[in-house]
C-alpha cells in the first residue's frame, strides 16, 4: 500500500462549493512535494461547523485507486 500525508486548511465556505456542485476535487501539497488531487467527499467524515483542519494519511493500492483516510493530528 502507497500512502500520502498532507496537512489541509478548508474553511467550511469553501467546502460548501462541493455541495453546491462547484467543485469536486482538493488540490494540495503533500508533505513530500508531490501534488495530490483527490475527490473531496472523502473528508466529509471530518467535516466540522468550521471546516476540515488537521493532518491526514490518504492510502491507495498500487493501481493508485484509494483505499482509506486517516486524521492524524
Amino acid at each position: 500500500m502507497n500512502k500520502i500525508i498532507f496537512d489541509i486548511h478548508l474553511p467550511a465556505d469553501e467546502y460548501l462549493r462541493v455541495y453546491k456542485g462547484s467543485a469536486r476535487d482538493v488540490v494540495t501539497r503533500a508533505l513530500d512535494g508531490r501534488t495530490v488531487r483527490f475527490p473531496a467527499n472523502i473528508l466529509q467524515p471530518y467535516l466540522l461547523h468550521a471546516g476540515i483542519f488537521g493532518r491526514f494519511c490518504i492510502t491507495f493500492d498500487r493501481s493508485g485507486r484509494f483505499q482509506k483516510i486517516e486524521k492524524l493530528s
